[in-house]
């Protein structure tokens, strides 16, 4: 069982800058690769960037490609999402996901077992 708690959300104007944080407890947690989502009202839940377990290998969307930065602390059990030139249509509710694969960065909501509950994120243009 793994736990996900993510921090960092608020609101921004554009052009502006957050880090979200996801912190992870359980057994293993630093063998799972992870992954970020978001989803904005009315729109389904989609792929922003995820992260292999020795952070060798990370995947983006090419919408926020160049603009956020996934990056990865073992140790600390917690990994993050540099969010830099924020746009308005970067708002939504973002969430941090396990796979318990150690060298998976898949864009398929469903292949990931573990969620967290989600921080706001609001751009203002």
């Amino acid at each position: 069982q793994v736990q996900l708690v993510e921090s960092g959300g608020g609101l921004v104007q554009a052009g502006g800058s957050l880090r979200l944080s996801c912190a992870g407890s359980g057994r293993s947690f630093s063998t799972y690769s992870m992954g970020w989502f978001r989803q904005a009202p009315g729109k389904e839940r989609e792929f922003v960037a995820a992260i292999t377990s020795n952070s060798g290998l990370t995947s983006y969307a090419d919408s926020i490609k160049g603009r956020f930065t996934i990056s990865r602390d073992n140790y600390a059990n917690t990994y993050y999402l540099q969010m830099n030139s924020l746009k308005a249509e970067d708002t939504g509710v973002y969430s941090c996901a396990a796979n318990p694969y150690r060298y998976y960065t898949g864009r398929s909501p469903t292949d990931y077992t573990y969620w967290g509950q989600g921080t706001q994120v609001t751009v203002s243009s």
